[in-house]
């Protein structure tokens, strides 16, 4: 889902309250990580993730694989954090401008 640079903006505001959920470490990006986040996107649409100094690949090939692999959007990457989004099927909480 590609997002216009308003929809962007507006979950960047809506991610600033939020406290990240996940943390990346030294396992990086693995199958379980890829699973949890999906059941997270499905659940809370919005989610941001930390990612440690510990963690081997760098900070945009992970939110990158992250992105990827969970079918999610990515919202933004701001030093070791990192914000995705994916809609709802039912019951969006979020409604893009």
């Amino acid at each position: 889902m590609k997002l216009t640079n308003k929809q962007q903006k507006f979950l960047r505001a809506e991610a600033q309250t939020l406290k990240p959920i996940f943390q990346v470490g030294k396992n990086g990006v693995n199958p379980n990580l890829v699973t949890q986040v999906r059941d997270a996107l499905e659940a809370r649409e919005l989610i941001k993730i930390s990612i440690l100094q510990n963690c081997p690949e760098d900070t945009s090939v992970v939110a990158q694989k992250l992105s990827e692999r969970s079918q999610s959007t990515l919202v933004q990457v701001i030093g070791f954090t990192i914000v995705l989004f994916k809609p709802a099927k039912k019951d969006s909480h979020y409604s893009l401008p």
